[in-house]
């Protein structure tokens, strides 16, 4: 029988009634403490008229009532619409009459604001906006589960090609694209991820970044599937995530590029500190060398990368291979394939850059109510990237740049990565992001924004200089430096190159 998780909290609360499974702001819930709250949650969008297929959006920060959400949604059918926090008044609205929402979980502020254009969300009735911080009325959270009983809700019948979740990969700009994961797709998130990282019943996982990003359910789903203990902190906070990690014995973490980097720059990050950490993990965007090679050094042997569309394909540096393969982000895993093809469709040789395409278990059902662009990322059976790349004889793969940010100066490619490495190296610099910038002459020239470490002078004609003197080619040579205090984010923690070309 394929598998659904439907039942899985509820499985956990049976066969490990009393073994921690959620540590939030400081308190433990057993996962039979934890099944009471997800039942009550499940049973009151049931009386609201939820059932199985519609779709509950959230547009929260970490917070008990996502996570618990998350499997409330799950264990009566419905699908959970999480939207990012960061998103304004008119994103918000586009995504929830995009994906169809028939009810929302959403804070007050946020509120305050769309309260005004309900009209342009008919399909949603005016009582299904609950609001989690609101005081104890008609709207509130407490309000909407207060009369729900905790008892296990009634089966709803889900299959593994039911969808668990729509996860959105634009916002205000571009297509919004709403990727569909089904249970069966998120159970093989559970079993892969488990397996890849060493993840058991005893593990302790922890969060500190947003969960609405798809990157969180790598860790996630495994986590959950085995029952192990999932610690999800409200915000990142470099300090009270090492204070957290030391506490609650923590074993595996998944951090993106950005975290790792004030990681690295705290004091309180000592080997003795992180001791029980068994698992390091990076995705979201590459790491510069020097960062990784930083971490190994603190934690010896716990380096993991992870390079992975939500659309469904991923590739893993194991920690086995971490010090063997500088660069690479892995391979495939088992299950999993991968070309390197070129304009053509065609496969290129090992050494050759061409867009990375993959193949495996974890592939969308597709984008929601877009055939033609669901069309266009997937072609018979393979996932189209978007990403260049290349593979080595072993079949590791390197990652070069996205097709949309090379940069085309003179009618030669222009890869910013290359760029960014070399950047990375100079001792004052603590982040890099190298972008295009329209030129009469060249059609574009590569600029960089740049983020120093603290208390280090530097100006901007300076870090050129020093720049356009190492790299290796004319064409790379830097026309413009923008220094930064810090560099614009979304959800998911990656910087924004679209706002960086706006702002120089």
């Amino acid at each position: 029988m394929a598998v659904t998780l439907n039942h899985l909290v509820q499985r956990h609360a049976r066969y490990r009634a009393q073994h921690s499974a959620l540590v939030f702001d400081g308190q433990q819930y057993s996962w039979a403490a934890f099944a009471e709250q997800v039942n009550q949650l499940a049973n009151a969008l049931s009386g609201a008229g939820i059932s199985r297929g519609d779709k509950v959006a959230t547009v929260l920060p970490n917070c008990f009532e996502l996570i618990t959400l998350y499997w409330a949604t799950a264990s009566i059918g419905a699908v959970v619409v999480p939207l990012s926090p960061l998103l304004q008044k008119q994103g918000v609205i586009n995504l929830l009459r995009n994906s169809d929402s028939r009810l929302v979980f959403l804070q007050d502020a946020l509120w305050q604001q769309l309260k005004t254009g309900l009209h342009e969300l008919p399909a949603i009735p005016a009582e299904h906006y609950v609001i989690t911080d609101a005081a104890d009325d008609g709207r509130s959270y407490r309000h909407f589960v207060s009369t729900a009983t905790s008892a296990n809700p009634p089966d709803a019948g889900v299959g593994p090609d039911d969808l668990f979740n729509i996860v959105y990969s634009s916002g205000t700009t571009g297509e919004p694209k709403g990727i569909e994961h089904s249970h069966h797709v998120r159970s093989q998130y559970a079993v892969h991820f488990a397996a890849s990282f060493r993840m058991t019943p005893e593990s302790v996982v922890l969060h500190s970044g947003s969960i609405v990003f798809n990157g969180a359910f790598v860790t996630l789903m495994p986590c959950f599937f085995l029952g192990a203990t999932y610690v999800l902190q409200r915000t990142f906070d470099v300090e009270a995530m090492i204070r957290a990690i030391e506490q609650y014995r923590v074993t595996h973490i998944m951090l993106v590029p950005a975290q790792i980097i004030a990681l690295l720059q705290s004091p309180d990050a000592t080997a003795e500190k992180l001791a029980s950490l068994e698992m390091v993990l990076t995705l979201g965007a590459p790491l510069q060398q020097k960062d990784r090679e930083a971490l190994m050094a603190l934690l010896p042997g716990r380096y993991h990368e992870l390079y992975g569309l939500t659309e469904g394909f991923v590739t893993i540096l194991d920690k086995l291979d971490a010090e063997s393969k500088p660069g690479s982000v892995g391979c495939p895993p088992p299950g999993y394939e991968m070309r390197i093809v070129d304009e053509q469709g065609n496969e290129v040789p090992a050494g050759v850059v061409g867009e990375i395409t993959g193949y495996g278990p974890i592939r969308m059902n597709g984008y929601y109510g877009r055939p033609d662009l669901t069309a266009e990322t997937v072609r018979d059976g393979w996932i189209y990237t978007g990403d260049l790349g290349y593979a080595d004889e072993d079949g590791y793969l390197y990652l070069v740049d996205r097709k949309k940010d090379m940069i085309l100066s003179g009618s030669v490619n222009v890869y910013p990565r290359d760029i960014e490495n070399v950047i990375a190296g100079h001792e004052a610099v603590l982040e890099v992001a190298v972008f295009g910038v329209p030129s009469d002459k060249w059609g574009e020239v590569p600029v960089a924004a740049v983020v120093l470490k603290p208390d280090v002078v530097l100006t901007e004609a300076e870090l050129i200089e020093w720049t356009n003197q190492r790299v290796e080619a004319k064409f790379q040579r830097i026309q413009g430096v923008m220094l930064l205090a810090e560099f614009p984010r979304n959800a998911a923690g990656k910087t924004l190159k679209n706002r960086l070309l706006e702002m120089y």
